[in-house]
C-alpha cells in the first residue's frame, strides 16, 4: 500500500530561531507583562547567586588558609565570609521555592491569556473560514504552537539564564584577569559550534519526519479506543497496523540514534577542548598563586566560574533542539491571529420578529463560483409553520446558514423585520431562535439535566419550564430510569460525585435530549433539520404535533418525512438551488410535480 508524503518541510535558519524566540517574548509581554519580568528577575538571579555563593566561598577559603599562617584578622574574615557564604545558600534556597511558586503561576496565566485569545479569535472569525481547508490547517498549527507555547516560553527564560550566566562569567573572570576571560570565550567557540550542529542536524531530522511521528501516535492511540477495536478486529487490522507503527517509528528514531553516533567524535572533541581550556585556566590560577601573585582561595572560584560558563553556553545551545516545528508554527500562529473577524451590524432586534423575508437570494460559497441557491425568494409571518424539503444538496442547509447570518448572500438580501442580516446584530437575532439539527451538540462534561438547562443561560433555572421541556420532548421515561435519573452524565467515562458513571445514550435518546433543550429554550423562532431522524415516526408525530400546537412560535422545518412536513402551512421545494415549487400539502400533491416525485413512496405506502 502506497502512503503519499507531505511537501518537505521549510528548515528554519539560526536568525530564524532566535528572531521566533524574540517573537515568543513580545506575545509573553502583550499577553502577560508581569509574567516576563519575572522571567527577566529570575534569570538574573539563577545566574548572579551562585556566582556569589562561590565567590564567598572563595574567600572563606583564602581568610582561612591566612588564619592558618597566623595572620591577625584572618580568622574572623573567615566567619563572615562563612556567615556570608551560608547567607547566599539560605537565599538561592528561599528564591528557588518562591520561583517554583510565581512559575507555576506565570506558566498558568500566560498559557490561559494565549490560549482563550485563539479561541476567542476563532470563534469570532467570518463564518466561510470554518468551511475553509487552509483556515483548518492554519488553526490546527496554531494550537499546536498554544500548546506547547509555555514549554516555549520556558525555553526563552533558559536561555536568557544561560546568556545572563555566561556574561556574569566573563565578567567575574575579568576581576581575576582578563586572560582567564579570554580562555573561557576560547572555549566556548568551537564548543557552541559543534552544539549548534547537532541540534540543528536533530532538529532537521525532527521537521522532516513529522508526518511519520503523527502517524507512528495517531496508530497508537486509535489501536487504543474502546469503540474502534472491533472493527480493527473485525478486518484484521491489529498486526498490520501494529508493523505500520514499528515502520514508522523506526523511520524516526533510528535515525535519531544514526544522528547520534554521527556527531559522538564531535561531541568528545568539544568536551576536550572545554576541559582543556579549563586545565589551562586552572594551571594559570595555581602558577599564580605559587608566585603569591593571587589568594588561595581563587583556585575554587576559577574553577566554578569557568565551570559554570562553559555550562551556560551548552546550555544555549541545547534549547534550540527539538522546537523547530513549534517556532515554525509562529508564523501560522501569527497569520492566523491576523484574519479579519466577522463585522457585526449594530441594530438590535429587541422583540420577537413578526416577519423574515428572503428576497431574490442568490449564493455561492467563497472561493467556488457555482452557485449553491439562485434566485430565492420566501416569506415568513410570525406563528406560520413553513417546510423547506428537497434532495440531498439541493441548498436546504445553505439556506439556513444565510437565514442565522452566518453567511450573507452574494445578491439578493435577507431581512429580518425588514433589517438586513447584513445590519443586523446577530446576537439579539440569534437570542430570538433556536435550532434542532440531525446531529445536535451533546456536552460530554454536562449532566443530563444541565444539557437541557444550557438551551437557555441568559434567564435563571425555571423548574416549571424544565419539567414542561421533558414532557413535551417525550424525555422524561428515558431520564427516569438513568442511574441517576437526569443528573447522570451522557457518556461513559464521566462519572458523579459518588462514582456512579455515565451511560451512553441512543441515537434516539440524544435527539429527545436535544429537543428537550430547544423546548426550554422556547424561542419565539424554531428552525428544525432533521432533528428527529433517529425517532420513531409515532414519537416523532406526537412531538411535532406538540410543538405545532403552539401558535406563537414561528416555525421553519426541514424533513424528509411526510408526516412532518404536511403539517406546515407553505411548502417550498428546492431543486438545484431553487424553488421550484410552493404551496400546501394538498395543493403539489394534486400538481404532480417535484413534489409529489419527491414524497411518492411514503405517499402510497
Amino acid at each position: 500500500m502506497a502512503y503519499k508524503t507531505r511537501k518537505k518541510k521549510e528548515k528554519l535558519t539560526a536568525k530564524q530561531r532566535i528572531a521566533a524566540l524574540v517573537r515568543v517574548g513580545k506575545i509573553s509581554y502583550q499577553a502577560a507583562p508581569s509574567v516576563l519580568y519575572v522571567r527577566i528577575v529570575s534569570a538574573v538571579l539563577d545566574s548572579s547567586l551562585p556566582i556569589l555563593t562561590t565567590f564567598f566561598a572563595a574567600q572563606t577559603t583564602t581568610e582561612l588558609a591566612r588564619a592558618y599562617n597566623g595572620e591577625a584578622g584572618a580568622g574572623q574574615a573567615a566567619i563572615t565570609y562563612v556567615i556570608l557564604t551560608a547567607l547566599m545558600g539560605v537565599i538561592t534556597v528561599a528564591w528557588s521555592t518562591v520561583e517554583r511558586y510565581i512559575s507555576r503561576a506565570a506558566r498558568y496565566k500566560l498559557e490561559a491569556v494565549v490560549n482563550d485569545q485563539l479561541i476567542g479569535h476563532f470563534l469570532s472569525l467570518e463564518y466561510w473560514r470554518y468551511d475553509d481547508k487552509e483556515t483548518a490547517d492554519l488553526l490546527d498549527k496554531s494550537r499546536q504552537f498554544s500548546n506547547f507555547y509555555v514549554y516555549m516560553f520556558d525555553t526563552l527564560g533558559s536561555v536568557l539564564t544561560s546568556l545572563v550566566g555566561l556574561f556574569t562569567s566573563v565578567i567575574a573572570l575579568l576581576f581575576v584577569s582578563w586572560w582567564l576571560a579570554l580562555i573561557l570565550l576560547a572555549a566556548v567557540i568551537p564548543g557552541l559550534l559543534i552544539q549548534y550542529r547537532l541540534s540543528k542536524a536533530r532538529t532537521d531530522h525532527w521537521a522532516e519526519n513529522v508526518d511519520a511521528r503523527r502517524k507512528a501516535s495517531n496508530i497508537q492511540w486509535q489501536l487504543t479506543q474502546i469503540h474502534g477495536i472491533a472493527e480493527i478486529r473485525l478486518y484484521g487490522l491489529v498486526r498490520y497496523l501494529l508493523a505500520l507503527r514499528q515502520k514508522y517509528r523506526d523511520q524516526d528514531e533510528k535515525e535519531q540514534i544514526h544522528i547520534e553516533r554521527k556527531f559522538l567524535k564531535q561531541e568528545f572533541l568539544a568536551s576536550v577542548i572545554e576541559a582543556v581550556a579549563e586545565v589551562v585556566a586552572l594551571l594559570y590560577v595555581v602558577l599564580h598563586i605559587i608566585a603569591h601573585a593571587l589568594p588561595i582561595g581563587q583556585f575554587i572560584y576559577v574553577q566554578q566560574i569557568v565551570s559554570r560558563g562553559l555550562s551556560s553556553m551548552r546550555s544555549v545551545a541545547q534549547s534550540f533542539i527539538n522546537i523547530d516545528e513549534d517556532l515554525a508554527n509562529l508564523s501560522a500562529y501569527d497569520t492566523f491571529m491576523n484574519l479579519p473577524t466577522q463585522k457585526p451590524g449594530k441594530v438590535r432586534l429587541d422583540t420577537s420578529p413578526t416577519s423574515i423575508t428572503v428576497d431574490a437570494v442568490s449564493f455561492h460559497y467563497p472561493n467556488n463560483d457555482r452557485h449553491v441557491l439562485e434566485d430565492v425568494s420566501l416569506h415568513v409571518t410570525k406563528g406560520s409553520h413553513i417546510a423547506i424539503v428537497g434532495e440531498n444538496g439541493a441548498g436546504k442547509s445553505t439556506l439556513i446558514k444565510l437565514l442565522l447570518g452566518f453567511y450573507y448572500p452574494t445578491s439578493g438580501t435577507i431581512t429580518v423585520d425588514g433589517i438586513p442580516t447584513t445590519e443586523l446584530d446577530l446576537e439579539s437575532w440569534h437570542a430570538k431562535v433556536g435550532v434542532l439539527q440531525q446531529s445536535s451538540i451533546d456536552f460530554d462534561y454536562a449532566d443530563a439535566k444541565d444539557n437541557i438547562l444550557l438551551g437557555d443561560v441568559s434567564r435563571p433555572e425555571d423548574a416549571k419550564r424544565y419539567e414542561r421541556a421533558i414532557e413535551k420532548a417525550e424525555a422524561k421515561e428515558f431520564l427516569d430510569k438513568l442511574p441517576k435519573k437526569d443528573r447522570t452524565y451522557i457518556v461513559q467515562w464521566m462519572e458523579s460525585e459518588d462514582g456512579t458513571p455515565g451511560v451512553a445514550l441512543s441515537g434516539g435518546q440524544q435527539q429527545r435530549l436535544a429537543l428537550a433543550r430547544n423546548f426550554y429554550r422556547d424561542s419565539p423562532v424554531v428552525i428544525l433539520d432533521e432533528p428527529t431522524s433517529a425517532i420513531d415516526a409515532l414519537a416523532e408525530s406526537r412531538i411535532f404535533k406538540r410543538l405545532f400546537e403552539e401558535k406563537n412560535k414561528t416555525i421553519i422545518t426541514i424533513s424528509h418525512r411526510l408526516s412532518t412536513v404536511r403539517r406546515a402551512d407553505v411548502i417550498y421545494v428546492l431543486k438545484d438551488g431553487k424553488i421550484v415549487e410552493q404551496g400546501t400539502h394538498k395543493e403539489l400533491v394534486k400538481k404532480k410535480g417535484a413534489y409529489y416525485t419527491l414524497f411518492e413512496s411514503q405517499l402510497t405506502d
